[in-house]
């Protein structure tokens, strides 16, 4: 397996392969100090560049975990070598070169994943099964939120120099907090129209948005709206859902979905199980679909459309009106 981009989450996903068994790790990175730091934890064999990973190592599949603006490229790269990818979330920060690369994917007929992996959180997964079963009837609006501190979420890393805080790398939370628009678009599919206010407004070293409240209107009246920022500084991460028949709640503080329904006691799910087991569970389903050449159950079609979706609502926010989605 080949790690491109040896940050925070490429460091994850190699701790976690080692966690899974792989023993014949890579990986690849401009920054030397970076290489020192896997080649020490992680036994990896260590590249300057994808171009010397591909050629040298020839893996079997690639990670590619570099900042968003290298995504497609990348992925290219990796399919033109007959690997089989795993694409950090976002996608990309634009649609350019994603419907070849969707074209190449099926040419190629390997699998490949992005890492939206709250869709591996065993409460989001119940989450979509009570929707799909209309416990609580239809849903009529929503309520998503997912909040924290930039400055903490990388703390050997300034956070001044990760892509996150840097628009020409792909940065800024409505890209890199995308994994709540996944969801609910994973729950209730695509929306009709966008609306959306977005900027800076922390003293925060950044020139993206740190905070955004995207407002989805979906077919069938259904509205959510979807708080994230990296300016809190206590972690945040829950949603309600409001239905005809009662309301669903899901707090990852609490680790617990909750039906509520009137004159009925609330009914309490709670999951025993860490954040990195859905890193974990990501990377074995891919890995699965590899060994078996299945089809990842998580699309890159599905990644396309949050990539859209999130798009979209950067335009709304840029040109302060609503924005039709088709």
């Amino acid at each position: 397996m080949l790690v491109v981009g040896a940050g925070s989450i490429g460091r994850r996903h190699l701790g976690n392969l080692k966690k899974l068994g792989l023993a014949r790790l890579a990986a690849c990175d401009p920054h030397p100090e970076r290489l020192e730091y896997v080649a020490s934890e992680f036994q990896a064999e260590c590249f300057p560049t994808i171009e010397a990973g591909l050629e040298k190592f020839r893996p079997e599949a690639v990670f590619i975990c570099s900042p968003p603006v290298h995504h497609v490229a990348q992925s290219m790269q990796a399919l033109r070598a007959g690997a089989h990818v795993f694409i950090e979330k976002p996608l990309s920060d634009r649609l350019d070169g994603v419907e070849e690369l969707k074209e190449e994917t099926i040419k190629r007929g390997v699998a490949v994943q992005v890492g939206y992996n709250l869709r591996f959180f065993p409460a989001i997964q119940k989450l979509k099964e009570l929707v799909d079963a209309a416990v609580v009837g239809k849903i009529l609006w929503a309520h998503v939120e997912a909040g924290s501190y930039l400055p903490d979420w990388r703390p050997w890393q300034d956070y001044r120099k990760s892509y996150t805080a840097r628009r020409e790398l792909g940065g800024g939370i409505l890209l890199d907090g995308s994994h709540e628009i996944d969801y609910v678009t994973w729950l209730f599919g695509a929306p009709e129209e966008i609306a959306c206010m977005a900027g800076k407004v922390s003293q925060l070293e950044v020139n993206v948005e740190d905070c955004a409240t995207v407002l989805l209107r979906f077919p069938g009246g259904t509205r959510v709206d979807v708080h994230l920022d990296f300016i809190q500084r206590t972690y945040s991460r829950y949603c309600t859902l409001v239905g005809t028949e009662g309301k669903l709640q899901w707090d990852l503080t609490s680790n617990s979905v909750q039906i509520v329904r009137p004159g009925v006691e609330v009914e309490t799910t709670k999951f025993d199980w860490q954040v990195n087991d859905a890193y974990v569970a990501e990377i074995a389903h891919f890995l699965e679909c590899a060994r078996t050449g299945a089809t990842p159950k998580f699309t890159l079609e599905s990644a396309i459309l949050t990539l859209r979706v999130v798009l979209a609502a950067r335009e709304a926010a840029e040109q302060r009106k609503w924005v039709s989605f088709a």
